[in-house]
């Protein structure tokens, strides 16, 4: 009982394969091919056409089988592909004889003895031998040649879900990097007013702490809206307005369609703070800072950071503020996503995110004289 549930077992996988090799295409070119031999040898056989395609039909079914078999069962020593088309030669004559069993019941004396069906023979078995190898080498060439598309997609696959991966890694370490930057630049204001003794260190530090209090939940949001982003650019705004209220103003003009729009979280914030720190901060009178978002004719949209400070010339020191935005926006929105710098006149800098209406599927460093 063991014995044949482990022949069972063995047998079952394989004959799974070869009814698996029988596919409707194969079957289909083969009965074809016999179609075509039957009508080129019909001029030559005294037989009815129907009696000669029977036996094309059946040599060439016999022979698919053939074929599927020595797929599966081969020799180890031989390759498969010519196991294959040997099976397929020495099984051509031996299904010859099989399809002439009705016509000599069974006796192989009559074939030999009758000319005519020799000659049958011999015209079947040449024709078979003929074009059944060139079938079963064709069939091999297509079956490598899609196994090898299928490989090359499957790599392909595997090489975009491991950019992937390694995209999405490196987009959480730059917005960790981002957000701990934004933090401490916030606290070190804060401390500022502290150590001067300032009247509004008081307010600030609580309009600080109501702010961490909106912002923290979204730090780590995953694709929050450009309304989300704006809203803590407003707020940050608002506590640096208070920290130097005769120093700074600032609008902001971004549209509700899009602010809706999918955005990268913390970049927005990146430009003002960078605005504030190294533009309004160094200048003696301060300036004013504008927020706002167009869409250009291509259909992208332009978001704009400009502000009245000292510039870029006398700030524009090396750091990782705008290097790192600049790798986010290419991993968040692909090759459409870019930061631009332009200086403004008569003093200033306008710092600009470019990026698609949609953020498209699967998305993947210029930062020289940008101010970190």
């Amino acid at each position: 009982m063991n014995s044949a549930s482990s022949t069972a077992t063995v047998l079952r996988p394989a004959l799974e394969a070869i009814v698996g090799a029988l596919t409707w295409k194969r079957a289909a070119v083969a009965a074809t091919l016999a179609l075509v031999i039957a009508a080129l040898l019909n001029p030559v056989f005294t037989v009815p056409f129907w009696v000669l395609l029977g036996r094309m039909v059946f040599i060439a079914a016999l022979l698919l089988v053939v074929f599927a078999a020595a797929g599966t069962w081969h020799p180890r020593q031989i390759p498969r592909w010519l196991a294959q088309v040997l099976a397929v030669v020495i099984a051509a004559p031996i299904a010859t004889v099989l399809a002439y069993l009705p016509s000599i019941d069974g006796n192989l004396a009559n074939l030999l003895q009758h000319e005519g069906r020799v000659m049958g023979f011999i015209f079947i078995t040449a024709s078979v031998l003929f074009i059944a190898p060139l079938l079963a080498l064709g069939a091999l060439y297509r079956e490598r040649d899609a196994q090898a598309r299928a490989a090359q997609l499957g790599f392909a696959l595997e090489r975009s879900t491991l950019e992937k991966e390694a995209l999405d890694t490196r987009l959480k370490l730059l917005q960790a990097q981002i957000e701990p930057h934004f933090l401490f630049n916030t606290l070190a204001n804060v401390q500022a007013l502290v150590e001067s003794g300032s009247s509004q260190a008081a307010p600030v530090l609580k309009s600080l702490i109501a702010y961490l209090r909106a912002a923290m939940p979204r730090l780590h949001a995953g694709a929050p809206t450009l309304g989300n982003e704006i809203a803590l650019v407003r707020s940050y705004l608002e506590l640096m307005q208070m920290r130097m209220p005769d120093r700074l103003a600032f609008s902001i003009d971004v549209a509700e369609d899009i602010a809706a729009r999918e955005f990268l979280p913390m970049s927005v914030l990146t430009l003002v703070e960078n605005a504030v720190r190294h533009g309004i901060d160094p200048g003696e009178n301060g300036g004013r800072i504008d927020v706002s978002a167009r869409r250009e004719v291509d259909g992208s949209i332009r978001l704009v950071v400009a502000d009245t400070g000292v510039g870029m010339s006398e700030s524009a020191v090396p750091g990782t503020g705008l290097a790192n935005l600049e790798s986010r926006l290419r991993g968040f929105f692909g090759a459409a996503g870019r930061l631009e710098l332009h200086e403004a006149r008569p003093h200033g800098l306008s710092a600009e995110i470019v990026f698609p209406p949609h953020r498209p599927e699967g998305a993947g460093d210029r930062a020289a004289g940008a101010r970190a």
